[in-house]
């Protein structure tokens, strides 16, 4: 086929089964891109049939590469650093998702059987010397047997700063419950087996941690966006798996378009109802740019010292007298300002005429 000029493989999926085809293609010098899931349904609708079939498919992606290149996207994934970058991130995500899990069955199963314990080791479930206290006893029979002084001993040698105070606490809300809810025998199986899960998955996810910090590295973005406040490793990570090298987008507007952060004109004749958020854009993107930009929120330190309106600069003009404040009277035709506090308003004058005539109510004679 290069003998009729250029050649160019498209796929709807990048990973999975599109990485083999799209590693073929390159090795056969082809050009390669691709057609997000999204765009390839709405140009399906386009075609008559319902009819899911490869053939159909394969003619509905080249019709709209034909009539409709826009809605291409680059593959940059040739890239090895990036490729394993976009593995670790998954795996990272997927690790996530199995902390989350293992920490509402957790809070779950402390709080069936012992609330009190639930309100003290509850937040606490992500410390190493909590889960591995849970591993070794947990039960609240087998803690009251374990005692205070083991307990604290033991979170002392898995690195609790405060085992004293965290020993105390256990052990009053231990006191706070005499009963014995039924189930709580089987959940003292239960409880090791999803606190060995939860230090598991926490190990697994340092580790893939410094395996993407490393890939970063190696990567010229890196020192840039982790130089933004709110931007750490696995945010950094999402960001450069979703725009690449950035070297597809012209200006930063692109980008912001991309992302689904520009705002977009809604209008239609004489509805005119100016911009709004767009609904489209990258959602892996967008949603890595709103948890860095609420981690910003934190990090007042960080970020660049602002002035507000009251502060002078020093590049300032002077200010001038204070705008006069317009009297209802300047202008016959307009009617009276409303108050400058935003928490009061003037009251309404009656225009309309008192419903009868002053004066008595008379019959006319018939």
């Amino acid at each position: 086929m290069a003998e009729f000029g250029t050649v160019l493989v498209i796929v709807d999926q990048v990973a999975n089964i599109g990485a083999l085809p799209l590693t073929v293609a390159r090795a056969a010098g082809c050009r390669v891109a691709y057609l997000p899931g999204l765009s390839m349904r709405r140009a399906a609708d386009l075609h008559p049939g319902e009819a899911k079939a490869d053939a159909r498919a394969a003619f509905v992606i080249a019709e709209t590469v034909r009539t409709m290149p826009h809605t291409l996207r680059a593959v940059d994934r040739d890239d090895e650093v990036l490729t394993e970058l976009t593995m670790l991130t998954g795996y990272d995500n997927d690790l996530a998702g199995e902390v989350n899990r293992a920490t509402n069955r957790l809070c779950g199963l402390l709080s069936q059987i012992h609330p009190s314990l639930e309100r003290v080791l509850g937040p606490r479930l992500a410390y190493p010397y909590v889960q591995a206290l849970l591993q070794r006893h947990g039960s609240p029979a087998r803690l009251r047997k374990l005692g205070r002084a083991r307990c604290e001993a033991l979170l002392k040698v898995h690195g609790s700063c405060k085992a004293h105070h965290l020993t105390t606490e256990i052990f009053d809300a231990l006191a706070e419950q005499t009963l014995v809810v039924p189930g709580t025998e089987a959940s003292a199986l239960i409880v090791p087996g999803l606190a060995a899960q939860l230090a598991a998955a926490h190990t697994q996810r340092r580790q893939a941690e410094q395996e993407i910090a490393a890939l970063l590295e190696a990567l010229p973005l890196f020192h840039l966006l982790t130089s933004l406040p709110g931007l750490g490793v696995r945010t950094t990570a999402a960001v450069i798996v979703a725009i690449g090298d950035g070297t597809g987008f012209p200006t930063a507007g692109h980008l912001a378009s991309y992302a689904g952060l520009a705002p977009a004109t809604k209008s239609s004749g004489t509805s005119i109802r100016g911009e709004h958020a767009p609904h489209r854009g990258n959602r892996l993107l967008k949603r890595a740019l709103f948890q860095a930009a609420f981690a910003a929120i934190g990090c007042k330190a960080d970020l660049p010292a602002t002035r507000t309106r009251q502060d002078p600069h020093p590049g300032d003009p002077p200010p001038g007298p204070p705008a006069r404040e317009r009297h209802p009277r300047d202008d016959p035709h307009r009617g009276p300002l409303r108050s400058t506090h935003p928490g009061r308003r003037r009251p309404r004058r009656l225009t309309t005429p008192p419903p009868y005539p002053p004066g008595p109510i008379t019959r006319s004679p018939r």
